[in-house]
């Protein structure tokens, strides 16, 4: 069997979750960091810059302006310095990851007495309970080993009454807007993502988390279950990604 088919097969056994999901997008994401932004926002178009200020207003930062903010799966760090550059916000973001190279090429965006990277694992946060005022996570919760167990997590650092603001990707269920999506999405992006990246499965893996993803009502059933009150969802681009926000109470 040829390399490349070996490493297809693994992005979609990845995708499904458990440990080998883990090991598999460490590897995933570190290899591709150094382009990692430049294509996030050529694939979406940019509109991925609009999903993540949406995101933001409904972590409802203004109610602890000067308090402490995790970005979880934090990434090359862009939801971090987009809140550190908020008019009025004074306080603090750590941005925790496990794939270091990512957390490297987001240095600079914000400065380090605002915004710090963190290497930990969404699954075991090296944070004390109830010690953060709000959390995020855009496009990194689907690619964590446990769902579950990582929701349980940020629960339990979260002060009460602090939010919880999730960002991903989902399925439309337009009809017509599912097809096109799935030709871009399953066709297009993967070619684009693998010749620019240079990595030519992360980007299948890509379409493949989404599509193991739980849909919109099931991750908020999921939230509730992790011990976060006050649920509730909204699509965003008829479909294309959705914002969940919960509240520990």
């Amino acid at each position: 069997m040829r390399q490349t088919e070996v490493e297809a097969r693994r992005a979609d056994s990845a995708a499904v979750g458990g440990d080998e999901k883990r090991a598999y997008v460490r590897t995933v994401f570190e290899q591709i960091a150094p382009r990692y932004d430049l294509l996030n926002h050529l694939l979406s178009f940019n509109v991925d810059r609009l999903w993540r200020r949406r995101a933001l207003r409904a972590l409802g930062w203004a109610r602890a302006p000067e308090g402490r903010y995790l970005d979880l799966c934090a990434g090359t760090l862009d939801v971090g310095a987009q809140l550190s550059r908020q008019r009025g916000f004074g306080g603090f973001i750590v941005g925790a990851d496990f794939a270091v190279p990512m957390l490297r090429a987001g240095a600079g965006k914000a400065p380090p007495s605002v915004l710090a990277p963190v290497a930990a694992d969404a699954q075991q946060l090296p944070l004390r309970d109830a010690s953060v005022d709000g959390a995020t996570v855009a496009f990194g919760i689907r690619n964590v080993a446990s769902l579950d167990a990582a929701l349980r997590e940020a629960h339990r650092v979260l002060v009460p009454g602090a939010r919880l603001v999730i960002l991903e990707f989902t399925t439309p269920r337009w009809r017509v807007v599912r097809a096109l999506y799935h030709l871009y999405f399953h066709r297009l992006l993967p070619f684009i993502g693998g010749a620019i990246s240079g990595h030519h499965t992360a980007y299948r893996y890509l379409p493949q988390s989404v599509a193991y993803f739980p849909p919109e009502p099931e991750l908020a059933r999921r939230m509730t279950a992790a011990g976060f009150a006050d649920v509730r969802w909204e699509s965003l681009s008829l479909g294309i990604a959705a914002i969940h926000v919960g509240t520990k109470a």
